[in-house]
């Protein structure tokens, strides 16, 4: 161990009661819901205000560049914050409503701006909006790697999360297709978004501020850290520099990396699909929608009783593969002209295909975070010091800057395809067989080729439930 390293706390985490858990896992609540009310956003400005593929995805690529840019000052600071109600509590107090408003404002331009003020406006809200995300997000993650040191309790505590994510994704789903896009040219009608997206804000703002302040004591109990003397804009690039330092991080980051691009393509395709391949109603694609949920509602309690006899890693990279291979099925069998379904008829298919993505997805979002709490401690055992909050961040940063290129590409893509930038004004529009052809060879096969290199960066992880132990023993050990 390096010399000269401040002294580590003494006392271990308190064990989380179910209360606790219960309002901490609230608060996903509202990155979920800004996740689920985002994914408009790509379709929104394209296909319904007519703006460029290449301006929205620039714009939107700004945004989560200014998120994956604060994400380690965040984790840097919440891993040094001393106040009565301990590290995280005091950013997720101010992030929550930040993000609540711009999501807001989001989805509420003035009407009949050029196209210039438009993107500007998307990017400057697009930029604020993941400021508040990461305020909030960064420390509320690293606070749920420190309620237990315990190898399978902390993929209990992710499950927490997770579960009210997909409730909140539920919602929001629920909230798009039966209220406000509901009927006949649903998503290509402009004046359900407004609404829609103060509708969001404010399950944002509530779950957010129940969670921090339901969440406050409990954060207060936690074991501080030593006091750090040195500027944070001074000593960060160090401890960036530190935590690239440990292999399992590099390994976690890169891999992540690679297969949120995918993710970020798949999602920002996804409407297009529906709405100009599949020809799907909003009734329809809310089915779907929920049938890729209870996927990921299967995965999440799945995962830690998985994870109990297979290693995490395992478990992750099946999660990959069960996504990379729906969203092959989704793509290859209609270009090739073996599947020639639409609307109601097609449905079923589509939404048995996304609910094996969703219990894949499902397997990631539990099995990443906890193997990422997991490389945290054995960075703690390697250099002496606590960063749960910098490899949070960190994980954020590879989730965000690569969702952020993968929405760049399909800005650029839809353009180069050449789709027509009025077609949300046309509804019922039939697109050239190539065309569809196009899109769905990006909404599908294009990510499940991108997944399989993610898989393969991963497999390299070497942090076992037994390497675990070994460094749960030296940390107590020396404590």
């Amino acid at each position: 161990m390096a010399e000269g390293i401040e002294a580590r706390p003494t006392a271990a985490p308190p064990r989380p009661s179910l209360p606790v858990k219960f309002l901490y896992g609230l608060g996903n609540m509202g990155e979920s819901s800004f996740i689920a009310a985002v994914a408009f956003v790509f379709f929104y400005y394209t296909a319904v205000l007519g703006l460029s593929g290449s301006l929205v995805g620039a714009a939107l690529f700004l945004g989560l560049c200014a998120d994956a840019a604060v994400d380690p000052f965040f984790g840097s600071w919440s891993d040094n914050i001393r106040s009565r109600f301990g590290r995280r509590i005091p950013l997720m107090a101010f992030g929550g409503p930040l993000m609540a408003l711009s999501v807001g404002m989001l989805f509420a331009p003035p009407a009949g701006l050029p196209d210039l003020a438009l993107f500007a406006w998307l990017a400057g809200w697009a930029i604020v909006v993941r400021a508040g995300v990461s305020m909030f997000h960064v420390p509320y993650v690293a606070l749920g790697a420190e309620m237990s040191a315990d190898y399978h309790e902390r993929s209990s505590v992710v499950a927490w999360r997770t579960v009210f994510g997909i409730l909140a994704t539920g919602a929001a789903t629920g909230l798009a297709y039966s209220v406000f896009f509901k009927g006949e040219g649903g998503l290509q009608k402009p004046e359900g978004y407004p609404g829609f997206g103060w509708t969001i804000a404010a399950i944002i703002a509530v779950s957010t501020l129940i969670s921090t302040i339901g969440s406050a004591r409990y954060a207060a109990s936690l074991p501080g850290v030593p006091t750090v003397d040195r500027h944070l804009l001074r000593r960060l690039p160090g401890e960036v520099a530190e935590i690239f330092r440990n292999p399992s991080f590099r390994i976690l980051f890169f891999a992540a990396g690679v297969c949120y691009t995918a993710v970020g393509v798949n999602s920002a395709f996804n409407s297009h699909a529906y709405v100009f391949v599949w020809k799907l109603q909003p009734q329809m694609i809310q089915t779907a929608t929920f049938f890729f949920l209870g996927g990921l509602f299967l995965g999440v309690p799945l995962t830690p009783l998985v994870s109990r006899v297979i290693e995490k890693k395992t478990v992750a990279m099946i999660g990959m593969g069960l996504v990379g291979g729906a969203w092959l099925l989704l793509g290859l069998p209609r270009i090739a002209g073996l599947v020639t379904l639409e609307g109601a008829a097609a449905t079923p298919l589509l939404s048995a295909l996304v609910a094996v993505a969703g219990l894949g997805a499902g397997f990631c979002a539990i099995a990443f975070p906890s193997m990422m709490a997991d490389a945290a401690d054995e960075h703690r055992h390697l250099f002496g010091r606590r960063r749960e909050g910098l490899y949070f961040a960190g994980l954020g940063f590879a989730f965000k800057a690569a969702t952020g290129l993968g929405v760049l590409v399909s800005g650029f893509l839809l353009d180069l395809i050449r789709f027509p930038k009025d077609a949300g004004r046309d509804i019922g529009l039939t697109l050239s067989e190539p065309l569809q052809h196009r899109i769905l060879f990006a909404w599908g096969p294009f990510g499940a080729i991108v997944v399989v290199g993610a898989i393969a960066i991963l497999g390299a992880y070497t942090i076992t439930r037994r390497r675990h132990a070994e460094v749960a023993a030296a940390l107590e050990a020396a404590e």
